[in-house]
């Protein structure tokens, strides 16, 4: 079996912000608290559902000092990396480095979707640039760059990527990744809905979303599939199902952030652009969350 850097539930977490939209680190703290206290092998901050590109540079940096001051080395503090250039990125990932994240998760550009020749050109120069190694992040998708098992293979040499978040939302991938690049990378999922059918395929890790709120259940649902136990993963994964589709809508931040607040463990808030819901919308997504924390399973003593 191969030993990878990174393994097991990397939570992407949430930028808990105060109603007047600016940053509240106590509440991001105490909500990490919870995250690490349920079992989670490292944390994740600022990335798409840390609403990365709503908060300014300062900001980011304060995110990811505060949780690098939370988590006291008990577990690895990754940063998402979405700047709009490549001098920008590696300066962001220098500062991470700094800071003391233990690495970052890295997504092609934003503002500009290149192809795959000026992708890999990113990758690598901002690999070469920083100090950290580095979790890549596929979600052709949401980002409209897809990074394909042959493009991963070609990335293989750069020692600097160690870890890849697979987001396509077609868990056939996860087969064509072993086939492709074996155990070269620890292989993250990065879909909440497809976390059963990617552990059975063959998973490192999960990049977990709407568990954020629901750390316990998330937890043991992983330790579950690490086991083999099947039958009971099954049994918790159908409860968790309608939670886990929350994070694939485009009002993802939201609702995550809803169900964060349901549980007591966090605020709605959003950064504008965004929005909390409202109306239809907000009624339907609360039936959701209430009907899971009315449904939630019996779990072990341990938790």
């Amino acid at each position: 079996m191969t030993k990878h850097l990174w393994t097991g539930v990397f939570p992407a977490c949430t930028t808990q912000l105060k109603k007047d939209q600016s940053l509240d680190l106590a509440a991001t703290a105490k909500h990490l608290e919870a995250l690490i206290d349920s079992g989670v092998s490292g944390l994740i901050m600022c990335g798409s559902l840390g609403e990365n590109q709503t908060l300014d540079p300062a900001e980011k940096r304060a995110v990811v000092r505060c949780a690098v001051e939370t988590a006291r080395g008990r577990v690895p503090v990754l940063s998402g990396v979405a700047e709009s250039s490549t001098a920008a990125a590696i300066c962001y990932v220098d500062d991470m480095a700094a800071l003391g994240a233990s690495g970052v998760m890295l997504m092609p550009p934003m503002s500009y979707k290149g192809d795959a020749r000026e992708t890999m050109a990113y990758f690598r120069a901002v690999a070469k640039g920083g100090d950290l190694p580095v979790m890549i992040y596929n979600n052709p998708i949401s980002y409209a760059n897809d990074i394909t098992p042959a493009l991963f293979a070609e990335l293989a040499d750069e020692p600097k990527f160690v870890a890849l978040k697979e987001s396509s939302g077609d868990p056939r991938r996860i087969t064509e990744l072993h086939n492709t690049v074996g155990s070269r990378y620890a292989i993250f999922t990065g879909v909440d809905d497809l976390m059963l059918e990617a552990s059975i395929l063959g998973i490192d890790g999960w990049v977990a979303g709407t568990g954020i709120a629901f750390p316990k259940e998330n937890q043991h649902l992983w330790e579950l599939t690490r086991a083999g136990k099947w039958d009971e993963a099954r049994k918790i994964y159908r409860w968790f199902q309608p939670l886990l589709k929350l994070d694939t809508h485009v009002h993802f931040v939201q609702y995550i952030k809803l169900c964060v607040q349901e549980t007591g463990l966090g605020k709605e808030w959003v950064r504008a652009p965004r929005l909390t819901i409202e109306g239809e919308e907000r009624k339907r997504v609360l039936k959701i969350i209430r009907d899971g924390i009315k449904n939630r399973p019996k779990l072990p003593k341990k938790y």
